[in-house]
């Protein structure tokens, strides 16, 4: 008889085909669960990289300088040499062009061929010929012609688009805004040697100069509302002569202020408002042998382009000083120094400007962004006269030969530079460099301020005030929830707690905006005097309770004493509201708002970090309170046991043993915290003021990346430098917060290592 030796007795039990089957399963669901993970994994981290790749794609059109690519060049037979240009401009579209020469001769014609297509004669008298010329602004189309006889002639050019057989047809025409017949400027008949214009529906400044001596004419226009006839009235300006010859007049559009180019190196500015006072002569160029060659009006006609003979450009504007406005100098351009400046253009809907010099190199500057996007030559001759389109995409220029060149201009968004998204900006009518965010005004020649220094401490801020509140209150929970709370009591608090989570931002933030910002506002004494008092009450109580006798502390069981405090902060709050009136009227002189803002100088507004503070720490504190909670709870039962047995007390277990065996996980709470007030949007959109300020005062307001993103995306045009600018804001709010967790968890590993052996 033979017999089965146990071991294969044994491994046939086991290896059964229905063991078989399940450690085939077990094996799958393995292998499954761990690539799951692995792609997952993968998924998050492509995911997240597609979303940086994508938000760089919008945004590194921003940071590309200007291009100019020559698309025709021609000679035309209209076109005299010994006729020089006075004018040359185009349409909105960059198709027909306009030459006004020196004989007075008028011509439209096609840009990229120079076919004419309307000439046309000014009507200068017959006695009279023209000795100067000025045009009144960028974007007005309006030119003023000075007379040999001391008269004015001012002239617009206009173009009707039309659609005939689904074609576009521009048709030019030369009007006349206040009539064919010539203004008499000066009454002696003298020649104009300099000539300059300024009007609006309202009236019309008129300026000239013959020699150093300056006259001006100042034209009312008054409409009657029901028949629609006009009635002008003229005065005359007696204005003081200037200290040297002058080579240039200019009026800014609001008829404030006319500078008057005179001498090699200066500059007068007249206030036209107290009847051409004198406001000062400002010295613009410096340097031994150098001089004023150039000059013009930016868009809006605040600044003043100044180019001199070396090449250097300068933008001067009037600055209000201690109640005197005075012309300063806030930026200059030097890249083209070495050559005298020719001419200089602004364009019409941007502050960007436009300079050649005496060799014929074109330079492209934006004046907000103090920023250089183009010095290159327009050709090997001399510039004549030049013109950029409506639209900064076409230009147009006359060379000394007597040729016409047709370029197309690549200049997307000339606004934005480093110093213009980060840096202090002088920006017009403003008494400073300020960092300032302003993205949109009513008026067209508005100067974009995009500076992203403004929305990224009010992003800082808000989180500040939210961690301020937030991070020992949700640490100090954790560790009493984990560390001393009973078992019982705890199955109840902590899912309480991390219920608060749950709830919808939106619901905070206008819970925040329409309830707590107005109940702060009328408590403002005792909404302080709870945050100070709060802490102290909850010490005083706690040795209070110390101090009972025994037979009083064993009634309530070990791990329940929190809940006496829930009378306590009842009570407490009760006495603070009730108080708040008698706090004011005894310390505040019965307003503690007015006496912030009067006595202290402490801006107030209704909406602002306090109430941030107070609404997004309720809402960051559960994520804290959660993790960090878990943490405490998982430092294993021996390591407080053993500190106990070796007569350590119970704080000094907690705050050398638990405290540090838990915090890697306590720091990755408040970090992960920390991300949520940085990235938070509906709280700070609906609970501050939304002012782009920068400020520490916790009861003013502030603007946040998220919320900017939030509310001027929609507003936004597609492919424009704003809303590029808004998805630079987003990458900047993705990048901080990238960092923030990378360092996070650099600190948190090294934390793990160094506490690993307790």
């Amino acid at each position: 008889m033979t017999t089965q030796s146990p071991s294969k007795t044994s491994r046939v039990d086991f290896d059964t085909p229905a063991m078989q089957r399940h450690r085939a399963m077990r094996h799958f669901k393995d292998h499954f669960t761990r690539w799951y993970v692995a792609v997952g994994g993968l998924g998050v981290i492509v995911a997240v990289l597609l979303i940086f790749l994508y938000l760089l794609f919008e945004v590194l059109p921003l940071f590309g300088g200007a291009e100019i690519e020559e698309r025709e060049r021609y000679s035309t037979s209209w076109v005299q040499a010994d006729d020089p240009p006075l004018l040359l401009a185009m349409e909105e579209q960059g198709e027909v062009g306009i030459r006004v020469a020196q004989s007075g001769q008028v011509s439209f014609f096609n840009t990229l061929d120079g076919k004419s297509v309307l000439q046309q004669q000014l009507p200068v008298p017959a006695d009279a010929k023209i000795t100067s010329f000025s045009v009144e602004t960028p974007n007005s189309r309006r030119f003023v012609v000075g007379l040999s006889n001391g008269q004015v002639l001012i002239a617009q050019h206009n173009y009707k688009v039309t659609y005939p057989n689904d074609v576009r047809l521009i048709t030019p025409s030369l009007v006349f805004p206040y009539g064919q017949d010539p203004i008499t400027l000066d009454e002696q008949g003298r020649p104009l040697d300099q000539v300059a214009m300024s009007g609006d529906s309202s009236g019309l400044t008129l300026a000239g100069s013959i020699g150093r001596e300056l006259v001006a004419l100042s034209v009312s226009v008054k409409r009657n509302m029901i028949t629609g006839e006009e009635t002008r009235s003229e005065s005359k300006l007696a204005l003081s002569p200037a200290a040297g010859e002058v080579k240039k007049l200019l009026i800014d559009p609001l008829r404030q202020w006319m500078y008057v180019v005179n001498g090699e190196q200066h500059i007068d500015v007249l206030a036209l408002r107290q009847k051409g006072e004198l406001n000062g002569r400002y010295k613009v160029v410096d340097g031994l042998g150098k001089s004023v060659t150039s000059v013009n009006l930016m868009l809006g006609g605040i600044s003043l382009i100044v180019g001199d003979s070396s090449g250097d450009l300068k933008q001067w504007f009037m600055v209000r000083g201690n109640g005197h406005p005075l012309l300063t100098e806030v930026r200059d351009f030097d890249q083209q120094l070495g050559e005298s400046i020719a001419l200089i253009q602004p364009e019409e809907r941007r502050k960007v400007f436009l300079a050649v010099d005496a060799a014929g190199q074109l330079g492209i500057y934006n004046s907000t962004a103090h920023n250089n996007l183009l010095v290159e030559p327009l050709g090997d001759d001399q510039v004549q006269a030049f013109a950029i389109g409506p639209r900064a995409d076409h230009l147009l220029v006359e060379h000394g030969n007597g040729e016409l060149s047709y370029w197309d201009v690549h200049n997307e968004h000339p606004e934005i530079s480093w110093t213009s998204l980060w840096g202090k900006v002088w920006y017009e009518s403003y008494p400073e460099p300020d960092y300032v965010w302003q993205s949109t005004s009513a008026t067209s020649e508005f100067e974009p301020k995009l500076s992203l220094a403004p929305l990224t401490f009010g992003t800082l801020k808000a989180a500040f005030y939210a961690m301020l509140l937030a991070t020992p209150l949700a640490i100090a929970a954790a560790v009493y929830t984990a560390y001393f709370m009973a078992p019982g009591l705890r199955r109840k608090v902590k899912p309480i707690i991390e219920l608060m989570e749950a709830l919808p931002t939106v619901i905070l933030g206008f819970l925040a905006g329409l309830w707590l910002a107005p109940l702060l506002e009328d408590n403002l004494p005792g909404i302080v005097s709870l945050l100070i008092l709060t802490p102290i009450v909850f010490i005083a109580f706690a040795y209070g309770w110390s101090r009972l006798p025994a037979r009083i502390r064993l009634l309530v069981p070990e791990g329940w004493e929190a809940v006496l405090l829930i009378p306590v902060v009842m009570l407490l709050g009760w006495g603070c509201f009730a108080m708040s009136v008698y706090v004011e009227a005894w310390f505040f002189g019965g307003d503690m708002r007015v006496f912030l803002t009067r006595d202290m100088g402490i801006n107030f507004d209704q909406r602002n970090s306090l109430v941030v503070g107070l609404a997004m720490g309720f809402a960051v504190i559960p994520t804290i309170f959660s993790i960090a909670e878990d943490a405490v709870f998982s430092v294993p039962r021996h390591l407080t046991q053993g500190s106990l047995a070796l007569g350590a007390t119970p704080w000094q277990t907690l705050s050398r043993v638990v405290i540090l065996t838990a915090s890697p996980g306590i720091f990755s709470a408040v970090m992960i915290g920390m991300g949520r007030a940085v990235g938070e949007t509906m709280i700070v959109l609906m609970a501050t003021g939304n002012t782009p300020i920068m400020d520490w005062n916790i009861f003013e307001g502030m603007r946040t990346l998220s919320a900017n993103i939030a509310v001027e995306m929609p507003e936004s045009e597609v492919g424009s430098t704003h809303y590029r600018v808004l998805f630079l804001a987003a990458l900047v709010l993705l990048s901080f917060t990238f960092l923030m967790n990378t360092a996070a968890e650099l600190i948190r590993q090294r934390l793990r290592k160094k506490y690993a052996s307790l």
